[in-house]
């Protein structure tokens, strides 16, 4: 958590815990990235915005309030609120993957709900992958690599990769400054025999 905090290290694991409740929940990964994208915001910004029930919204900006993640910033009525940065770095049991949680993966966490793309791949590859795609989403975005440089560095189907990539472009575009440079699904010479389960 970036924002400078006078709490001690002992609360470094309530941190990690808030975060991992937003990589749990896509409606709470939602909220946040929507309140990250703005300075300040009020619950009826959020109902509004984000078409939230409105028990809803109070229940779930209390829960980051709570949690640390979102500041109250102006306590008089209504009451506005800002979202912490977060830059968290987290290491794979087997140590083998490393992976940053930022504001932009949260981001794309909170699609899980409305893209099947997204929500499939975090299934199938967990959020660790689902981090891992979005940094080949960036460099695809860029012009530095291709789905098929992505499927093969991480043996998965050409289609998936595609999938994967298109579904994190908005994501890409909404957190950096990039002129897209991909190909579109439909210009990709796709194998039509390419098994269900692998896409």
């Amino acid at each position: 958590m970036s924002r400078n905090s006078n709490r001690a290290n002992g609360d470094i694991v309530r941190d990690f815990l808030s975060v991992a409740d937003l990589l749990e929940d896509p409606r709470l990964a939602r909220l946040y990235a929507y309140l990250a994208r703005d300075d300040e915001t009020t619950v009826q910004d959020v109902i509004d915005d984000l078409d939230f029930a409105q028990g809803t919204a109070y229940s779930y900006v209390n829960r980051l309030v709570d949690a640390g993640i979102v500041d109250i910033t102006d306590g008089d009525q209504p009451r506005r609120y800002a979202a912490r940065e977060i830059d968290l770095t987290v290491t794979t049991a087997a140590a083998d993957c490393e992976y940053t949680i930022t504001p932009v993966l949260i981001d794309a966490v909170g699609r899980r709900e409305t893209d099947v793309d997204i929500d499939t791949y975090i299934d199938r590859h967990g959020v660790a992958g689902l981090a891992t795609a979005l940094t080949y989403a960036v460099a695809r975005e860029r012009g530095e690599v291709t789905h098929r440089l992505m499927a093969d560095d991480l043996d998965i189907s050409p289609l998936a990769a595609e999938l994967i990539l298109q579904a994190l472009q908005p994501v890409v575009h909404e957190h950096y400054d990039i002129e897209a440079a991909g190909a579109s699904l439909e210009e990709l010479d796709i194998d039509d025999d390419v098994p269900a389960d692998d896409a």
